[in-house]
């Protein structure tokens, strides 16, 4: 813990206004962020009703690949459609629904029609395949799923059919499943008919007068401080966990990072990242609610053409994306002939931001006001953000300070507070901190302390003006292109593999994703294997980013004296054998 002076002054000063601070005190690394603009104490769906009564006429949401457009007053009155027609099926507040889907209008009309009830919302990454799709239903036990039909290579009724054989056989809503023991409804979208499911259309006509009636009613007894969320992450048990979030959680973080870019309800910001992160549900349509701002959805998923196609179009002031999304988009061989004279602002976050590809999106995208943020599904997510007056210099190299309410400290290995510019774990304390892991008291404690620090395992700096830098990973995770891999879950599943003895995952440097998984393997004696088979074992089971790019069979695994697997020497024997090097600069 931090020490005498330091320790004592953030405390006096951490709950008055005119005495905050965003810069170190007594050369301790331990920063408490501005309060002089309240928490907004409000649910989801008061800050969702705010803001439709007060646009009503004026553009909410675009999706361009569906070809559908909502005005605030429409989508708000689709919300309570939709909203009217769970309750007419018999969900409950604090029952968990599920979403798996890539980023459709019926995502976002599911997203403020549970929050308006009090059900709480699974999201489930797009890129999941049958094994995580189970765990992840049984985990927090959802008693409904909103699904689409499919999204590129991911076939989501043909995997829930082979997880749920009696669909076909069931009546809509009333489903038993052996392998599924909680799952009763599944709600497709589309205009399609599956058997055992029902149609997203026929469920937002559902509703009756009784079930409209009853929507204000319940609304008034839910609390800022509810879970309303659920965020699967990648655990280094094997197994992913749920951050639980609340109303609080999601809509304050929401209000400050785009507070941060300045965004108002002139603004039209163009949304390709994922709404099951909490880049799409927080920071993107959460954050543009507070705001009233226009929300635009090139497509399901990320491309660059269209993404760009998009801004253009829609006269897009700004965009969010991970480093590789946009080093697309500037790659794009059309890239010149796209009219970006609209961008003004935006968020690069995910992954650490190569300062090259920071300098082109400022010069060539027009983006003269972009951010870099930081931060992690437990923390809502942004803990750090840069500002849109701070320095180039800052803007590249570092993730910007801290933000309001929220108070951040680097410990050593003993868990003292470090000295100003030294490295250490980043922890995170304030209102953005998760309400827990869902149903796991144990790792809960492992993450959050008895004095509400949450314990990042990113390794950090802060400089004596409070920009903070994240300078490595306590522990081995892999960020892939924005998408955060814990190699132990990877290792877990590669152990199922009848022929696989010992593995270890590790991440060797890439241009274009940051890093890239490779696996060291060893087999069982007399088996044989190839890295295709390996591969092949991995398809359809895991999401695609998980499957490691790089295979090799070892005699032996590099150790300690006491067991542990020498990470850092196969990445760095890897790297070498592959002549990769390290591309990521911040």
């Amino acid at each position: 813990m931090a020490t005498g002076t330091a320790t004592q002054s953030i405390a006096r000063t951490a709950g008055k206004a005119a005495e905050t601070f965003i810069a170190p005190k007594d050369g301790v690394a331990h920063v408490s962020g501005d309060r002089s603009v309240p928490l907004l104490h409000k649910t989801i769906p008061e800050q969702f009703a705010e803001t439709a009564q007060r646009h009503a006429d004026r553009d909410a949401a675009v999706f361009l690949g569906q070809d559908r457009r909502f005005t605030w007053a429409e989508l708000a009155e689709t919300v309570d459609a939709f909203a009217a027609g769970l309750l007419a099926l018999g969900l409950e507040k604090g029952d968990r629904i599920g979403i798996w889907s890539p980023n459709r209008w019926e995502w976002l009309v599911t997203q403020f029609a549970t929050a308006r009830i009090g059900l709480i919302l699974v999201n489930i990454n797009p890129a999941y395949r049958l094994s995580e799709l189970d765990y992840a239903l049984n985990k927090v036990g959802c008693r409904a799923l909103v699904t689409a039909a499919s999204f590129k290579s991911s076939d989501y009724l043909g995997m829930l059919a082979t997880l749920a054989p009696e669909l076909a056989t069931a009546e809509p809503g009333r489903l038993r499943a052996r392998k599924l023991p909680s799952l009763e409804i599944v709600i497709r979208m589309g205009e399609e008919n599956s058997p055992g499911m029902l149609n997203f259309g026929d469920v937002l006509a559902m509703g009756g007068r009784d079930e409209h009636e009853r929507l204000d009613a319940i609304s008034e007894t839910l609390k800022p401080d509810d879970a309303i969320n659920i965020q699967f992450t990648s655990g280094t048990t094997g197994a992913p966990k749920g951050a639980t979030l609340t109303h609080d959680n999601i809509v304050n973080n929401g209000n400050f990072v785009t507070s941060a870019i300045k965004l108002t309800s002139e603004d039209r910001l163009c949304i390709p990242v994922p709404f099951y992160h909490c880049f799409g549900m927080s920071m993107g349509s959460m954050g543009c609610v507070t705001k009233g701002a226009a929300m635009i959805f090139p497509g399901e998923g990320f491309e660059p053409g269209a993404t760009l196609k998009a801004i253009e179009a829609e006269r897009c002031t700004g965009v969010y994306g991970v480093p590789t999304m946009f080093v697309a988009m500037l790659d794009h061989p059309d890239f010149k002939t796209f009219d970006l004279s609209s961008l003004r602002t935006g968020i690069m976050a995910g992954s650490p931001c190569p300062i090259e590809v920071m300098k082109k999106v400022i010069s060539l995208m027009n983006m003269r006001e972009v951010t870099i943020a930081y931060g992690m599904t437990e923390t809502s997510p942004v803990s750090f953000q840069s500002s849109t007056d701070d320095p180039l210099e800052k803007r590249v190299s570092t993730v910007g300070r801290i933000q309001p309410h929220v108070e951040c400290k680097v410990v050593d290995a003993e868990g003292r507070t470090a000295a100003v510019s030294e490295a250490g774990e980043l922890c995170t304390r304030g209102y953005s901190v998760m309400k827990g892991y869902w149903e796991d008291a144990e790792k809960t404690a492992e993450a959050i302390d008895p004095d509400g620090w949450m314990h990042t395992g990113d390794l950090a700096t802060i400089d004596a003006e409070g920009f903070g830098n994240i300078v490595g990973r306590v522990k081995d995770m892999v960020i892939r292109g924005g998408e955060n891999v814990y190699p132990r879950e990877v290792e877990e599943f590669l152990y199922r593999n009848p022929k696989v003895r010992e593995v270890q995952v590790f991440g060797v440097p890439d241009k274009k994703y940051g890093e890239e998984l490779a696996a060291w393997i060893v087999l069982k004696p007399g088996e044989t294997s190839t890295e295709d088979e390996i591969r092949a074992f991995c398809q359809g089971q895991i999401a695609h980013y998980k499957i490691p790019r790089y295979v090799r069979f070892k005699e032996s695994l590099p150790m300690t004296v006491t067991g542990k697997a020498q990470k850092f020497v196969m990445r760095d024997e890897m790297s070498e054998e592959l002549g990769l090097v390290e591309e990521r600069t911040a």
